[in-house]
């Protein structure tokens, strides 16, 4: 039921006061109002809760603009005010509202207050959804600068944790398993996988990651991320995790899929102040024609489930409705952008998936995320260089393009123990001048980064291959940029390794596709 509207009447005779309450009554505005005649009376009513004014321009003891005045000292309150007068004169009308009045009439033409009101409200209710967005829209600026920082650091920092890993390996490789010295080594390695997992959160947090697709098992996703999903949650949240079986493969980015479950795990944690029940389940399930025609893109088939639900305070239809739109939050101001659903949103869509919630206030939330189920075998991820695990060597050419001069270095190192012939460069036009001499001595592969000054790899990669079209190129970044992805997904036949990356992972890849 709609509230009423507080109104406060600003008029020394009653009689005039009780005439404007008959015609806001018989224009059906539904309000509750205060009468006031002197200054200290009215500053003692000027509250956030006060919808509307109507003052009579000249009083005994106080007059319209001088509370006007008052008014417009206290900017925090958008309430309209509305000179309602029987001696107003033209000029007078003009300045009233020059300083700040919704409108003015004569009360002995009182038939249009009712939509001089509603005018007024209505353009105070508009000024108010506008400075909304505005501080959303300057909010979502702020994120974005911060989030090109983040990446942007993330990006350098990938390249220092390149070296630092690639040289841990080296040393380890170098110093037996027996040394005394390998305890310190593996808390160095130890320390640099951690922090790399920490720039990976950067990235996706800055939307600087790329999606790699690959085909996962939802259950690990979850299962790596359990732990530190029971520390997002308060201690007066029983959070509970059920894993279905079997439940077979999806399709997917494993990041994004992180930064979906962190989502709407917070979402439903801020959900439930006062504590309640978190569950988070994985199942198979058949979306039938039925289902699909309710929810259209949806393909009839067989998808894998992820479903978060809790008992928390639910949503009204209204709610719902807007819950996908951009910048639509319900928390308060400075605790959300309103850009975590529609960010999950996006991210299910891009794995071929879509998102559904139901919800009811008072009853708790349930999101059930679908994913198109697949059958096939699941990547393998390398193991790390050991003395134990042999990589198969090489004698072909390749070119190593990198910028940051140490990682230039330890690539090259790792490649030429390997047996290959390596030659280098620090930027994308320095590797065309180097591929240019060693004509009639052809080069393999090209190992570049993407982002170099003077020349970046995408742009040299296309040179070379105009010359040589067999040449295989294998993309490196701590972020990509777009600079080598479609809409921030790397297109078929696009190699990519990310960094920071070990001596083992690159000697795999570069033999890969060498032997491809």
């Amino acid at each position: 039921m709609p509230q009423k509207i507080q109104i406060l009447i600003v008029e020394d005779n009653p009689s005039d006061a009780q005439l404007l309450v008959r015609e806001l009554r018989r224009s059906e505005i539904d309000f509750d109002w205060h009468r006031v005649d002197t200054e200290a009376e009215y500053l003692a009513r000027l509250n956030p809760d006060l919808k509307l004014i109507l003052s009579d321009y000249e009083m005994p003891q106080f007059s319209g603009l001088r509370a006007l005045e008052l008014l417009k000292q206290q900017p925090a309150l958008e309430i309209p005010f509305i000179i309602v007068s029987g001696t107003i004169g033209e000029e007078m009308a003009v300045t009233a509202m020059q300083q700040g009045a919704a409108d003015y009439l004569l009360k002995d033409r009182l038939t249009r207050l009712g939509s001089a009101v509603r005018r007024a409200l209505h353009e105070v209710e508009e000024h108010i959804e506008r400075k909304r967005l505005e501080a959303q829209f300057i909010e979502a600026q702020k994120m974005e600068v911060v989030g090109q920082l983040a990446g942007g650091v993330a990006h350098d920092f990938n390249n220092v944790l390149a070296v630092i890993m690639g040289y841990s390996d080296l040393i380890v490789q170098d110093l037996g398993p027996d040394h005394p010295l390998q305890k310190y080594i593996e808390e160095i390695r130890h320390a640099s996988k951690r922090a790399a997992g920490l720039t990976q959160q950067l990235l996706i947090f800055s939307r600087k990651q790329t999606v790699q697709a690959v085909v996962l098992d939802l259950n690990e996703v979850v299962e790596s991320m359990e732990k530190m999903l029971r520390r997002l949650v308060d201690e007066n949240v029983e959070m509970t995790v059920v894993y279905g079986n079997p439940i077979g493969q999806i399709k997917a980015d494993s990041g994004y899929v992180w930064q979906v479950l962190m989502n709407l795990v917070v979402n439903a944690r801020d959900a439930m102040p006062n504590g309640g029940k978190l569950a988070i389940e994985t199942s198979t399930v058949l979306l039938d024609e039925a289902y699909a025609q309710a929810h259209p893109g949806t393909t009839p088939g067989d998808y894998v489930m992820l479903s978060i639900s809790d008992t928390g305070i639910g949503m009204t239809e209204e709610v719902k409705a807007h819950l996908f739109e951009a910048f639509f939050t319900t928390k308060p101001v400075g605790k959300g952008t309103g850009l975590g659903l529609i960010t999950c949103q996006t991210v299910i869509r891009q794995s071929g998936g879509h998102i559904d919630v139901s919800s009811e206030l008072g009853q708790g939330t349930t999101f059930h995320i679908y994913f198109p189920r697949i059958d096939r075998p699941q990547q393998v991820v390398a193991s790390p260089l050991t003395k134990t695990v042999p990589l198969r060597r090489g004698t072909e050419t390749l070119l190593v393009v990198e910028d940051e001069p140490s990682l230039r270095h330890l690539a090259e190192g790792v490649l030429k123990a390997q047996g290959y012939t390596v030659l280098t460069a620090p930027n994308g036009q320095d590797a065309l001048r180097v591929a240019d001499e060693r004509q009639g001595q052809p080069i393999a592969l090209v190992i570049t980064d993407v982002i170099m000054p003077r020349m970046g790899g995408k742009a040299m990669a296309e040179w070379l291959q105009t010359t040589n079209p067999d040449l295989k190129i294998l993309f490196t970044s701590g972020y990509t940029e777009d600079a080598i992805a479609h809409h921030g997904v790397l297109d078929e036949g696009i190699e990519f390794l990310p960094k920071p990356y070990t001596p083992a992972t690159l000697a795999r890849k570069v033999r890969k596709l060498l032997d491809a």
